[in-house]
């Protein structure tokens, strides 16, 4: 009889968890990678200065990104040499590294406006994307940390509060613009690229450069020396200064900037 008894009992405890194993489960989903978000829509937005209307003395600004590396000296002497006047947009990073060509430009302050090129040049894009292979900034608080770290590196290296920005590979979207705008920037874009990143040879630099018109804002870097690039710029300003062409920094002229950079 306790025999009976205790096999029932084993029976009833048993029941409810041989009984739940038995139920199928639902059947298994797939997984599959995440759908990708959609890349965000990324402008490049063109700069122009009010132009000077004076045949032969077309008035062109010159903008220079400092990147990182080391300071090009064959544009920065060939700037102060010729006192030529133009727009340097540094990053936190280069400032660290440039102690010499810092000083050459705060020593001159009727050449040289020194603006914002971001604390780590992150592209400043505020969803995650690759632009050229470089991550960029990815959320609004990253670009506002990208605008805001240099800003402050620049104030510690005793040069004025910058009021241009322009971001790592000159590419946005259109609700960063919005933030950057809102922070007090206005954002540099361009109608000529000089040197093509620094990365093309130094005659078609040179070309490029020098056929800039009037109202013209063209960009190159003043922070690869060792580019072949570097000498097709500094042949250029000659070149352009020999035509009687009026150089210009962002701050001393009207501009007019598309995608509200400038508004």
């Amino acid at each position: 009889m306790n025999r009976i008894l205790l096999a029932s009992a084993f029976l009833l405890v048993s029941i409810p968890a041989a009984f739940a194993d038995g139920i199928p489960s639902a059947a298994p989903t797939a997984v599959g990678p995440a759908p990708k978000a959609p890349a965000p829509k990324l402008v490049e937005p063109h700069l122009h200065i009010a132009r000077s209307n004076l045949a032969g003395h077309a008035r062109i600004a010159l903008t220079f990104d400092a990147c990182m590396g080391q300071a090009d000296e064959r544009i920065l002497s060939t700037l102060v040499g010729e006192r030529i006047p133009a727009t340097i947009f540094v990053t936190a990073r280069w400032l660290k590294r440039n102690p010499a060509a810092v000083a050459v430009f705060l020593q001159n302050p009727d050449l040289f406006e020194l603006e914002n090129h971001g604390q780590n040049h992150i592209p400043a894009v505020d969803t995650p994307t690759l632009i050229y292979g470089i991550a960029s900034a990815g959320s609004p608080q990253a670009v506002r940390q990208e605008v805001e770290g240099s800003a402050a590196a620049m104030v510690a290296a005793g040069i004025p509060a910058p009021h241009w920005f322009r971001g790592s590979t000159a590419k946005y979207d259109l609700s960063a613009i919005g933030e950057i705008r809102a922070m007090g920037y206005r954002i540099a874009g361009y109608s000529v690229n000089g040197d093509g990143g620094s990365l093309l040879g130094a005659v078609i630099t040179e070309k490029r450069i020098a056929s800039a018109k009037d109202g013209d804002v063209v960009i190159s870097h003043i922070n690869q020396p060792t580019h072949a690039a570097g000498e097709g710029v500094a042949k250029a300003l000659v070149d352009l200064k020999a035509k009687g062409t009026q150089f210009v920094r962002l701050e001393d002229v009207e501009d007019t900037g598309d995608d509200k950079t400038t508004e």
